[in-house]
């Protein structure tokens, strides 16, 4: 599957990888400071964006996807920051390709199969969207209030709406969105890797530590005080800072 991508500036190539109901817009803070010294590659992921739609959605099948990006690009050795669901794709490269991979940032997930659904007033709002034929954002945001989400998640969701249609795959994700919140774990990769949590978001917990120490053994952790789940969104400095120490270090 040929993915959507921007590819930018000059220098070892960082690839950054969004999350569920992203696109390659939502890392685009962290590119812009990057492109300063590397090269950045922002990946729409399957039935994001504007790369294409598929009914899979397993990690072995987004991971390959970009492993052919990577192969078609030429790129040999990368450095890659992953999100969310974006983190898992990336922690899933390090088992089918771990030789490419020289570092790895994962922000606010767990190599973890997760138990709670988060989203289910998501994809409700989103579908009643779908179902009013509205075209304009204003629109689609009363729907939303009037769903009960959070006026942070809706406009990060509109980023998204286009003309009366989302650019996710919304059928799709919920159909499969119990393979999104899985895990198979991965074998042990020993190379410099990080995780970022947000203080207040639930997708990192100290019950996990096992899990991550199996998978990723040098794996270092940092929490960003008074951030939840889009801690790159909410504190865009304090993650470049973290993230430009790792890989100065």
């Amino acid at each position: 599957m040929k993915l959507n991508y921007r590819l930018q500036g000059n220098g070892q190539t960082i690839v950054l990888i969004h999350g569920l109901f992203g696109s390659l817009d939502n890392l685009g803070i962290l590119a812009r400071d990057l492109q300063q010294d590397y090269q950045t590659l922002q990946i729409d992921l399957r039935n994001h964006g504007l790369s294409p739609r598929s009914d899979e959605m397993s990690y072995r099948a987004m991971a390959e996807d970009v492993l052919a990006l990577l192969d078609e690009l030429n790129m040999r050795q990368i450095i890659l920051i992953g999100h969310s669901m974006g983190g898992k794709v990336a922690m899933k490269l390090t088992e089918i390709a771990p030789e490419r991979i020289s570092r790895l940032v994962v922000i606010d997930i767990a190599p973890v199969a997760y138990q709670q659904n988060h989203y289910d007033d998501v994809f409700a709002a989103l579908n009643a969207v779908t179902q009013s034929g509205v075209n304009q954002r204003s629109e689609a945001a009363e729907i939303m209030r009037t769903q009960g989400l959070h006026e942070g998640v809706i406009q990060f969701l509109l980023k998204s709406f286009h003309q009366g249609e989302w650019r996710f795959n919304v059928p799709v994700l919920q159909q499969r969105y119990a393979d999104i919140i899985g895990w198979h774990e991965v074998p042990a990769w020993e190379h410099p890797m990080i995780f970022i949590r947000g203080e207040l978001s639930p997708y990192i917990q100290d019950s996990y530590r096992q899990a991550i120490a199996r998978q990723f053994p040098s794996a270092r952790a940092y929490v960003v005080a008074g951030s939840g789940h889009w801690v790159h969104a909410e504190k865009p400095q304090q993650v470049i800072r973290i993230v430009r120490k790792f890989l100065q270090g």
